[in-house]
């Protein structure tokens, strides 16, 4: 039932004859409304005057046996904003409007299944849809970090599994800020790369460096603990000397080549992301020895920095090798425009309106603790096209929806009588994982927060 629920979410989107993205007119008209939504963060939250905040109207919320007795709204879903986004940036308010009819989507998928848990729409803007609604708390600091982008369901489902090459320039004008800003970029699009994905990073200048000097030449998959291995590497970078880009491309260029003929990684889409404050030659020389005129890797550059005398020369890199080009002025900026990539990334899925269903590996849900304890669950989730006419030759990726499945709702399909006495049933995912089995226990937990899609991986 739950795969039937998904494709009712999915063809919403196509059948509805919803005006995904309205002419200009229409988007004045809505913010000349003043349009306003349920903010998971704001609802229910008063002024010191009494007043409800603006975003924060008056929620309905209930106890539910079935959510844990958490307080929930059956009938309506709400959003949830990262916290470094603004909550009524145009392209949020415009993706809540259009999406505000999911609710009835939502409601009538749990009339149907009862049994249905969570179900959501994260955006590919950042808003996160979902049902049932429910207040979200911000830690002491005021802040929720979450963003539905950086989440496995979704990093699974929108983009199709990818070799990465990842070259940081450490020349000696890079010091300082932009050095810090470079490191937070890495991070960043090592938090949108999952366990179908492969990966390396090179530091450049006069030299190479591989962050992980134990790992040269090839590619690592790009589970948890790679990433978060990679990512204590990082801080060991410093800057001097001078910055020779030609090398590093040619390395890269060869790595994925090697690495391809193997027969190893994700033997689909190839990638080489390029984080420097310039570049003094556009290097048509080297592309047209490895890359052209198939262009099967592509190049996405990310200038440091807010000097552009180098803007026109990695712009073309990019544009010529089918990627693309973003600046990075600041700490703030980094999030939002390492997400560019995704978009360019899903055209091949948009194109081919591949819909695949996506599984994650099982994980425990903190908010849904019972008698024997958290509850483990596992996440299917599908990628949601525009069928604009211009998708044909841009494609645009919408956003992914998903549901959250308990494992041992999962348990209940399979025919034990067939198994025999000693016999038993498990399931594991393509990386490996165990999303079921008899003697699936959490080992270790290291941290359970009371947000909502907080979870602990296994």
């Amino acid at each position: 039932m739950t795969l039937k629920f998904l494709y009712l979410l999915v063809c919403f989107y196509f059948v509805n004859g919803i005006n995904i993205y309205p002419c200009k007119s229409c988007v004045d008209y809505i913010q000349s409304m003043v349009y306003e939504y349920f903010n998971a963060v704001l609802i229910n939250e008063r002024d010191e005057e009494g007043n409800y905040l603006e975003l924060g109207k008056e929620f309905i919320l209930v106890p539910n046996d079935h959510f844990n007795n958490l307080p929930v709204n059956i009938s309506l879903s709400d959003v949830q904003v990262p916290t470094n986004m603004y909550n009524k940036d145009p392209a949020i308010v415009n993706g809540v409007y259009w999406s505000e009819s999911l609710n009835k989507v939502f409601v009538d998928n749990f009339d149907r299944d009862p049994s249905l848990i969570w179900q959501y729409f994260g955006s590919a803007k950042g808003f996160f849809r979902q049902y049932p609604g429910i207040k979200w708390e911000p830690d002491e600091n005021g802040v929720i970090a979450f963003d539905c982008r950086n989440r496995k369901w979704y990093i699974q489902a929108a983009t199709s599994p990818k070799d990465v090459v990842i070259l940081v320039d450490v020349s000696g004008s890079m010091k300082g800020l932009r050095l810090t800003i470079a490191k937070q970029t890495v991070s960043s699009i090592l938090d949108t790369l999952g366990d179908d994905d492969f990966f390396n990073i090179i530091a450049y200048n006069e030299e190479l460096h591989y962050v992980e000097p134990c790992l040269n030449g090839t590619l690592v998959q790009a589970d948890r603990a790679n990433k978060e291995h990679f990512r204590e590497h990082l801080d060991k970078l410093f800057a001097k000397g001078i910055g020779m880009l030609d090398i590093a491309l040619n390395e890269a260029f060869n790595m994925l080549n090697e690495f391809n003929h193997t027969g190893q990684g994700s033997i689909c889409s190839q990638a080489i992301m390029l984080i420097t404050d310039g570049a003094v030659d556009t290097y048509d020389t080297i592309f047209a020895k490895y890359n052209w005129p198939d262009r099967k890797v592509r190049i996405f550059t990310y200038l440091i920095g807010r000097e552009a005398a180098f803007a026109d020369n990695l712009k073309w890199m990019a544009c010529a090798n089918k990627g693309f080009f973003t600046q990075i002025s600041t700490l703030a900026d980094v999030q939002e425009n390492v997400m560019e990539y995704l978009h360019v990334l899903s055209r091949p899925k948009v194109i081919d309106q591949e819909h695949d269903v996506v599984w994650t590996e099982a994980y425990v849900d903190s908010t849904l603790a019972d008698d024997q304890g958290l509850v483990l669950m596992t996440t299917v989730a599908m990628p949601v096209f525009s069928k604009q006419n211009e998708t044909r030759s841009k494609g645009i990726l919408l956003g992914v929806v998903g549901t959250d499945v308990p494992v041992k709702e999962l348990l209940k399909t399979i025919p034990k009588y067939k198994l025999g006495i000693h016999g038993y049933a498990f399931a594991i995912t393509n990386n490996g994982y165990i999303l079921t089995h008899p003697e699936l226990r959490p080992l270790v937990i290291l941290e359970v927060s009371s947000n909502l899609n907080d979870s602990v991986m296994l």
